[in-house]
């Protein structure tokens, strides 16, 4: 099938699926380990109207919940798991990462933006308008994790925090880590002001600086949020073979993906999922 999504390059880092007319987009990289359910939502499949049409899960947007209701049970359909399993996070742009035992299956994390798990069948949820979405599967011991990384995020490192914490938690080593970062803004779309380029360069070495942007005549700079979170995850140990570093950009695609940028507030959110087969 093809969703008609702009791709930066030819580069075959998602594939595209369908389940019951429901469209979503997963990694070979994670396929290809037979431990995991996952996948990441486009706007396409449900039953949203308006703004929100038609594929919107996340309940801070303002859509009719009996719509929310039914799109989770839809997406969680497609990707094989189930919506009762569904445990989820309230983003505020930390770098908190919390661990996800059986007792809070179907929760809602305040105030944090990552988690992780070693319990089979929680399907760990994060939401995303041009945000970074990271994933995280160690098929050596069976752990994942799920992150929102947007610029704060990113400047906090929020890729190698979840790494740390699933090393600390779950004997997880770095090397053995496979890690993707998803469908979010790219470079060309993303304008930052100053004072969030300087952050960046207090947070990443002075190499690191022409990867990840430039100053632009109007003072403003282009901001390259898939290396940063690429740098961050080197940082960490993961290995460059062992990632799958986002093509797609939400805001060059605003027809099929949601962007912030490109809609403002009256929106819907993407979703991100990952689950331990059972």
């Amino acid at each position: 099938m093809s969703l008609g999504l702009h791709y930066k390059n030819n580069q075959r880092i998602f594939e595209e699926k369908e389940s019951n007319g429901v469209p979503y987009l997963s990694y070979p990289l994670f396929e290809r380990t037979g431990i995991v359910n996952h996948g990441f939502s486009t706007r396409l499949g449900g039953v949203s109207r308006g703004e929100w049409s038609t594929m919107n899960i996340s309940t801070t947007r303002g859509d009719d919940p009996e719509h929310i209701r039914k799109n989770r049970e839809l997406i969680a359909q497609a990707i094989g798991v189930s919506a009762g399993d569904f445990t989820y996070t309230n983003q505020t742009h930390t770098t908190k990462v919390a661990v996800v035992r059986e007792k809070d299956r179907g929760k809602q994390f305040k105030e944090t933006d990552g988690m992780v798990t070693n319990v089979p069948g929680i399907c760990l949820v994060t939401f995303y308008a041009d945000c970074v979405p990271l994933y995280f599967v160690d098929p050596v011991k069976r752990a994942i994790g799920l992150s929102h990384s947007g610029w704060r995020g990113t400047v906090g490192k929020m890729g190698k925090v979840t790494v740390e914490t699933m090393t600390e938690r779950y004997g997880s080593k770095p090397a053995d880590i496979l890690a993707a970062i998803g469908p979010s803004i790219c470079q060309s779309c993303y304008e930052v002001s100053e004072d969030v380029a300087q952050q960046f360069r207090k947070a990443f070495h002075d190499t690191l600086h022409p990867l990840l942007f430039y100053r632009k005549e109007n003072g403003k700079y282009q901001l390259d949020l898939w290396e940063a979170n690429r740098q961050a995850l080197l940082e960490a140990g993961i290995k460059k073979e062992h990632m799958a570093v986002t093509n797609l950009c939400t805001h060059c695609n605003p027809e099929i993906l949601f962007s912030h940028r490109a809609a403002g507030s009256r929106r819907g959110n993407l979703s991100a999922f990952l689950a331990l087969k059972r």
